[in-house]
This record gives C-alpha cells, sequence and structure tokens, in this order.
C-alpha cells in the first residue's frame, strides 16, 4: 500500500512570519535611511546660517546645532558626520542651511568649508567706533584687534595713513567677507580697495589741485556732511577749495558736531564756534587733521572736479529744499543768512 506525505500545515504560518519580518525589515530600512538621508531641518524659513567659531571642536559643533535651532535630531546628524570622517575636519565659518536639507546634504557643506561669504555694506560712517560696530556685527572679527589696528600708528605707517586719516582708507561701498575672516584681513582687503579706487587718474587730479588722496577725502568728508544733493557738491567743493587757496579757515559747521562728538546739532553758533579741537574749523585753519566721515566716492569725486566758481561762502536756502544759497561775498552772503536764520526762528529750530 502507498504511503502518502502528510501536509505541512505549518508551511503558510512560516510563509506570513517571513513575509512580515521582510516587510518590518524592509520598512526599518526605508525609515533608518530616511532618519540618516531624509530631512533634518528644524522649522525656518527658505534657508537659515549655521556659524562655527574659530577653534571649534566637533562636540562644538553638535552644541551649536542644538543651541542654533539647525537640526531635528542631532544622533543621527552624528552617525552620518561619523561615517564621513567629520569630526576631524571641523572647519570655522558661516554656512547656508536650506529648509529640508538632510544630514549627508549639511555634513558635506561644513566638511568641505563650502562658507556662504557676507555681504558688508559701508555707508557713512564718521566714528571709528562705528566701523568696529559694523564689523564686529556683521563678521567674527574680534572689536578689540580691529580697534587695536586702526590705532597702531607702527602698522598704519605701512599705508601712508595715521591714527588721525586711518578712516580714509575706507571707502564706502559693498564688500564681500567670509564670516571668520580675521581683523587684520578686513583691513587689508579695505585698504587694497582704497588703494584701487585712487587709481592715476584720481592721484593725477588730486596732485593738481595740490593735495594728496587723505587731504582730498578729509576734504570730500565735509562736502559729504553739508548735502545730499550730489549736484550741488562740485559747487560746495569750490568753496573750500578757493577758501584754502585764499589761507582763509573753511569754517565747516559740520566740523565742529565732529569735534564736540554731537551730531544732533541743528544750528552751530555762540559757544560751538569757540569749542577747542583741531577738528574746529572755525577755530584753526586749514584742513582738520581727518575725515569726519566716510565720504562717498560722488563727494571725492566732486573735489577733484569741483565747479569753476568765485564762492566763498554758502548757507542752507530758507525755503527748505536741502540746497544752498552760494555767495562771492560776504555781504550778499550775509543776505542769505539772514534770511536762513529767520526761517529757522520761524520754525522754532535751536
Amino acid at each position: 500500500m502507498k504511503r502518502t506525505k502528510a501536509k505541512n500545515t505549518n508551511s503558510p504560518w512560516i510563509r506570513r512570519i517571513a513575509v512580515v519580518a521582510a516587510c518590518l525589515l524592509a520598512g526599518g530600512m526605508v525609515l533608518a535611511a530616511y532618519l540618516l538621508m531624509g530631512p533634518n531641518t528644524r522649522s525656518f524659513g527658505d534657508k537659515k546660517y549655521f556659524y562655527v567659531p574659530t577653534g571649534s571642536s566637533y562636540q562644538d559643533v553638535l552644541k551649536g546645532l542644538q543651541e542654533q535651532d539647525i537640526v531635528r535630531s542631532v544622533s543621527t546628524f552624528n552617525l552620518v558626520a561619523r561615517r564621513l570622517d567629520y569630526p576631524t575636519r571641523v572647519k570655522a565659518g558661516r554656512y547656508e542651511i536650506k529648509k529640508g536639507m538632510g544630514n549627508l546634504e549639511i555634513v558635506r557643506i561644513l566638511r568641505s568649508g563650502r562658507q556662504s561669504p557676507v555681504k558688508l555694506v559701508i555707508n557713512k560712517l564718521r566714528l571709528k567706533e562705528d566701523f568696529i560696530r559694523l564689523v564686529s556685527t556683521n563678521l567674527e572679527a574680534d572689536s578689540v584687534a580691529m580697534r587695536a589696528i586702526l590705532e597702531d600708528p607702527v602698522h598704519l605707517r605701512q599705508f601712508g595713513l595715521d591714527t588721525n586719516t586711518v578712516m580714509c582708507a575706507i571707502v564706502p561701498n559693498t564688500y564681500e567677507f567670509y564670516w571668520n575672516t580675521s581683523a587684520g584681513k578686513v583691513f587689508t582687503k579695505l585698504e587694497d580697495a582704497y588703494e584701487a579706487f585712487w587709481n592715476d587718474e584720481r592721484r593725477a587730479k588730486a596732485s593738481a589741485l595740490g593735495l594728496k588722496p587723505t587731504e582730498v577725502t578729509t576734504l570730500a568728508s565735509i562736502v559729504e556732511e553739508e548735502t545730499n544733493r550730489h549736484d550741488e557738491k562740485p559747487a560746495i567743493a569750490s568753496v573750500y577749495l578757493n577758501r584754502l587757496r585764499k589761507g582763509m579757515k573753511l569754517g565747516a559747521d559740520p566740523t565742529v558736531k565732529y569735534a564736540m562728538k554731537n551730531f544732533t546739532l541743528r544750528r552751530i553758533w555762540g559757544s560751538y564756534l569757540e569749542y577747542d579741537s583741531p577738528y574746529n574749523t572755525y577755530r584753526y585753519s586749514g584742513l582738520p587733521p581727518g575725515p569726519i566721515c566716510t565720504p562717498s566716492s560722488k563727494s571725492i569725486d566732486a573735489v577733484l572736479t569741483p565747479a569753476d566758481t568765485e564762492y566763498l561762502y554758502f548757507c542752507a536756502r530758507a525755503d527748505g529744499s536741502g540746497y544752498h544759497a552760494f555767495a562771492a561775498t560776504y555781504k550778499e552772503h550775509l543776505e542769505n543768512a539772514r534770511a536762513y536764520q529767520k526761517a529757522l526762528n520761524a520754525r522754532g529750530v535751536k
């Protein structure tokens, strides 16, 4: 009699268990891949900048990722980072992290040192402190180190500058720096831009006026403070150049404000005119020791290419237009000044 094999009733269960195990394994692999490679940024806008200070260790980076709210999971970042040997390749800088980036992409950016540069916009600055604050707010450069550079006569001498004229080296413009650029390299880059600005043509014009570039910049700083109207800057420049030629005191109101470090003054008169400072051009002849602000290129070029006038005086127009009334004689100037003073009194300006 032929014996038949017993049907294995357990095989469907075995297959089911195997399928479930495979699904769990596949799901686990997908989950692991998602955790490791999927989006790992916190909730922020389109992008955020992650700052890694100079001298940071890998542990500092992990701490920074948490404190700066960059990643959701530091542990999964750590797994990928160690796999790619990032802990031994930490580079300081400012890095752009886009929303939705995964660990792999973030690690690659940080490990390569692919920084996002900072655009440092320099407009009119009056004091060294203003410049130091601007730099230290936007870059890692130490404010103490920057101040030391601006006040080191030996260091500045190599650039043809001193502690009074040092701000001449700062030409208003937009500059790009890596965030971790040192104070010394910041100043060197600005000084290089200053040298490029003072090309042969500008230097020739300055020489024709009997002025050095720093003297042109100093005079241009006064012009800059006198008016926002670019079209009348050449006329104002002509007034001061005419006074210099005649040996007259410049008598520039903005120099008194600078000397007193009070830029809110509206009317310069009385005891203000006697304030004792080499920057007070009512008391001291010639140009002040250095610029009273960082003038724009338009103000510098206005001094280099002044209007051809015989003007020796000017004052603000009484109409409040922001323009000035010019005069070649003191008598005519007094008439213009009385009209302006009358207008100020009428408006209650003190």
